[in-house]
């Protein structure tokens, strides 16, 4: 299966997008006072955003790779 140029570039800047714009959410997770309880354990709030942020980034990722793959191909 080929890609036209014009779809494999939209792939590519949607990989890069989210690996770009999910880092620096996950640092304000990180540091919300939410993301562990007073004894310093992780919480739901913290399980679930990390979930969330690194299933987001393995989709951009992968998501990046189809279209430079598409473009080379």
């Amino acid at each position: 299966m080929s890609l036209p140029t014009p779809l494999a570039l939209v792939l590519i800047l949607a990989g890069v997008w989210t690996l770009i714009v999910w880092p620096p959410f996950l640092r304000r997770i990180l540091k919300d006072p939410r993301a562990r309880d007073e004894k310093g354990a992780p919480t739901r709030f913290l399980t679930v955003h990390l979930m969330l942020i690194s299933t987001s980034m393995i989709l951009g990722l992968a998501t990046a790779i189809i279209g430079i793959r598409a473009l080379a191909g």
